[in-house]
């Protein structure tokens, strides 16, 4: 997920140009969310449901953001090495095991952090799970989890030595469940916890896919406490329904930016009269991207403060906003104005432009104006 803000035009052209070359990241992404990840569980700790804000409450996830910026959130899914080819052991540094290093296309260096106040998934040894692992983009590959040995200490740094030395579940090209492009769709697969371990353990899982080098990589903290797949930390406390019985969660999501309720295309109350409304359109393409504009029209009174969405129609991605402030989650687009041009007369109109990756949206879903 995304924001960005370009202050110059000399930017865009740096950023066409890169979402053009065969260099930018690449687009298979995930992450494992049962256990979930430091990045999921922090993305689900810190996401502002309403303004799409990153702003955590757990202090780990806060520590994380604090050093590595929401970027690292809002790409919870992109902890990866392009050229990892499925290595582990003198790949990746000693310290540097839950970011997949610095070699990667985003700062991870936050989730390094030797903590032990990270989300926590409470589990019980020996039992049979159902292992989940994010989709955003689909590729054949390996999923590989590894366990931390007995006497792990979560307040020193995770080095290889702190790992069993192979592999506790292993699985290639496991079935998957909705997705991809969105924060439910995952691979999923049933396994085995390691027996006789005790108190609290990481589990760091590897993605190599066999289609290209690209690797994942993940850490996972968990208790054997004798749970059930619960979940505590995030939210500022508290324990989330466990697989055994879910409410809201990946595989069962209740309102979130993938199932959202009331939404443009599930409405709660209708916009007043007066208020305002949305014209999309695509100004350039290139190969693997494009520019679009998006015009802001007030109705018969003028509009003091505006947000724009939009679903798109297929796995395009957001990249960059200008005369606006953008976010992204799944397939769902919220822009809002910038202090700057926040006002628009009645019957006049304010446009933004964007940059986005994928091909090019000739329309998108639900375009819907609100105001306030």
């Amino acid at each position: 997920m995304k924001i960005f803000r370009m202050a110059a035009v000399v930017l865009f052209a740096a950023a066409a140009g890169l979402l053009a070359s065969p260099s930018s990241p690449a687009q298979a992404h995930g992450a494992i969310q049962v256990p979930g990840s430091r990045t999921w569980f922090c993305y689900q700790d810190g996401r502002n449901p309403q303004s799409g804000a990153i702003e955590p409450k757990n202090a780990a996830c806060a520590a994380a953001v604090a050093q590595s910026g929401v970027t690292s959130l809002y790409n919870w899914f992109a902890v990866l090495r392009s050229d990892g080819a499925g290595r582990v052991n003198g790949f990746i540094p000693d310290g540097q095991l839950c970011s997949g290093g610095t070699g990667g296309p985003y700062n991870f260096t936050g989730f390094n952090l030797a903590r032990n106040d990270w989300p926590t998934t409470h589990l019980t040894a020996g039992a049979s799970v159902q292992f989940k692992y994010n989709n955003w983009a689909k590729h054949p590959g390996t999923f590989s989890l590894y366990i931390t040995k007995d006497g792990y200490n979560p307040s020193k740094p995770l080095a290889w030595s702190d790992l069993e030395p192979t592999p506790f579940d292993q699985v290639t090209n496991p079935p998957a469940n909705g997705g991809p492009g969105t924060d439910d769709g995952h691979y999923y697969w049933n396994g085995r916890l390691p027996a006789n371990k005790t108190g609290k353990h990481l589990i760091y899982s590897v993605w190599s896919r066999s289609d290209s080098t690209e690797t994942f990589y993940g850490c996972s903290d968990v208790v054997f406490d004798g749970g059930n797949g619960e979940v505590t930390g995030i939210g500022g406390g508290g324990t989330s329904p466990s697989p055994s019985n879910p409410g809201p969660s990946p595989s069962n999501p209740g309102p979130s930016p993938s199932n959202p309720g009331p939404s443009p295309s599930n409405p709660g109350p209708s916009n007043p009269a007066g208020g305002c409304t949305a014209m999309y359109s695509v100004k350039s393409t290139w190969t693997g991207g494009f520019q679009g504009e998006v015009m802001v029209h007030a109705g018969s009174t003028a509009v003091n403060g505006w947000n724009i969405s939009w679903t798109w129609p297929g796995s395009q991605q957001l990249a960059q906003v200008w005369s606006a402030k953008g976010t992204s989650s799944g397939s769902l687009v919220s822009v809002t104005n910038e202090s700057w041009n926040s006002t628009v007369a009645a019957n006049g109109s304010v446009t933004f432009g964007f940059l986005a990756s994928g091909s090019a949206a000739a329309q998108v879903g639900n375009l819907t104006c609100t105001t306030g």
